[in-house]
């Protein structure tokens, strides 16, 4: 694997999606599980006139992850699947620990369902990661692990945990040896999408002409491309992904032609702070994806603020795609780039707001 650090000027890639291609269908059960599961509701699709006149676009929305099974981001949804999943596929022994490395959310979700299941939960924390999330984690009644290394580093550091102690590994990356957990993980983030053509369909609209997601190793992403080309379904949907400039993996993948490993910087977005895609994404994204885009963390800042202005509380990673589409449709070079994405003056897009503000993070 090609390891290098992207220069922070080339904050944006063109991407020719295979027209040809097409994603299995999402599976079905994924939703179904979910409504079983105690406090299961739809998230929030919210109309935003002031940011359609802002972008130039017809209709903004914004799904808005702040409250998922009382947590307050998306990631419930992989989590709650995956551990379900590996449970059942484990030899069920209440005391097998479930183990995962995070920066963030993910740490928090497999521990609220580790818990919810009868399980003790560890997670392996890299540097960086502010204590107020450390303490939400711990509140889990997680054993908490913080080391001082990166994020690759706190993968390797849970499985090896996992295999010196006969624990379940939750991880939302995949590498080579290790790709079903993190499958299921994609998968669960399905109902989100479900519930967004939905919510769109009561609206008068069949489908975003834009889609706008944030990307740490790319496993949400994945599941944008998988629901949005699932059986030909490539229609005129276009997906933007949004990186930091300080960790933007997929969008040196894209640039390289191939899974591309960067060396990380500090980033108000920890979330989105990842070294590597995933294995299983990669291939996906790279056939699938529209264009990448890297934001800075002042550009992130204004977002945080912005949305603030017009009732949403995202955080640093949920602002991302606020941040992102302004880059694309409104920035340098924006005619060309609205061009590649088929946006026009009645386009509609969606933002991904992925989790609201930790409590204490001033933007």
């Amino acid at each position: 694997m090609l390891r290098m650090l992207l220069p922070v000027e080339r904050v944006w890639y063109a991407n020719h999606p295979d027209r040809t291609w097409s994603c299995v269908t999402p599976d079905a059960g994924v939703r179904d599980f979910h409504r079983s599961l105690p406090g299961y509701a739809p998230t929030e699709l919210i109309e935003l006139p002031a940011l359609a006149e802002e972008l130039g676009v017809g209709r903004v929305f914004a799904k808005y992850e702040a409250d998922r099974f009382s947590l307050p981001a998306f990631k419930g949804l992989g989590a709650s699947w995956a551990i379900h999943r590996a449970l059942a596929a484990s030899d069920g022994r209440p005391d097998v620990p479930i183990v995962s490395a995070t920066d963030g959310n993910h740490g928090r979700a497999v521990a609220h369902f580790a818990r919810l299941a009868g399980h003790p939960a560890v997670i392996v924390i890299p540097r960086g990661v502010s204590e107020v999330a450390i303490a939400a984690i711990r509140d889990e009644a997680a054993d908490v692990r913080v080391i001082d290394g990166d994020y690759d580093a706190a993968v390797r550091a849970a499985e090896e945990y996992a295999q010196a102690n006969g624990g379940v590994l939750v991880q939302d990356t995949a590498w080579d040896g290790y790709e079903q957990v993190p499958s299921w993980i994609v998968e669960g983030y399905e109902t989100m999408f479900a519930e967004i053509d939905e919510q769109l369909a009561a609206c008068g609209v069949s489908a975003p002409d834009l889609f706008v997601v944030p990307a740490g190793v790319g496993s949400v992403t994945q599941a944008a491309v998988a629901h949005f080309r699932a059986g030909g379904r490539h229609g005129r949907t276009a997906i933007l992904n949004v990186e930091p400039t300080s960790a933007p993996c997929v969008l040196a993948s894209l640039v390289a032609g191939e899974r591309t490993s960067v060396v990380t910087g500090d980033t108000i977005m920890a979330g989105l702070n990842c070294n590597s895609v995933s294995t299983i994404a990669w291939p996906i994204l790279g056939r699938g994806l529209d264009a990448a885009v890297a934001i800075t963390d002042d550009q992130d800042r204004l977002a945080m603020r912005d949305l603030a202005g017009l009732g949403i509380d995202a955080g640093s990673c949920g602002a991302a795609c606020l941040a992102g589409a302004r880059v694309a449709l409104t920035g340098v070079d924006a005619e060309s780039r609205r061009r590649h994405l088929g946006i026009g003056p009645t386009a509609v897009v969606v933002l991904l707001v992925t989790e609201r503000r930790l409590p204490g993070f001033v933007a």
